[in-house]
């Protein structure tokens, strides 16, 4: 099975691992399940880090850090291509945030499963656990 991770939850997996459902926790130590970021939660950690560098984000080894995380973890990474943006364009307006439709648009052309807990993600027609 492939996984992307949503933003939130990737971050709680290395951060607050306490805030994941059981079911998001077998998953990301389920080694035949092959696990992804997206490039669009990249930029999401890194614009939300830079606006306001003593946030909520707790990255005590920057963006760099959370890169060493990804290789450290064996997750691949989803850029975003052509095809990521025209479905993404074609999305409907369910949800307002453009990171989480990029991630429900590369979640769909890489026919993988996201791991949420967003609900307005859930709404889509794209396959999803929590």
């Amino acid at each position: 099975m492939k996984i992307l991770l949503d933003t939130h939850t990737f971050l709680w997996s290395i951060f607050e691992s306490h805030k994941l459902s059981k079911t998001a926790r077998q998953i990301l130590l389920d080694p035949s399940c092959r696990k992804y970021i997206c490039a669009s939660s990249m930029w999401e950690i890194s614009i939300k880090n830079r606006i306001n560098r003593k946030s909520k984000l707790p990255l005590p080894n920057g963006v760099a850090g959370v890169f060493d995380e990804i290789n450290a973890n064996g997750y691949g990474y989803v850029g975003i291509n052509r095809q990521c943006i025209e479905v993404y364009n074609k999305l409907p307006l369910i949800h307002g945030d453009p990171f989480d439709g990029i991630l429900i648009a590369a979640a769909l052309v890489g026919d993988m499963t996201l791991v949420t807990a967003d609900e307005e993600i859930q709404k889509y027609d794209v396959k999803w656990t929590w």
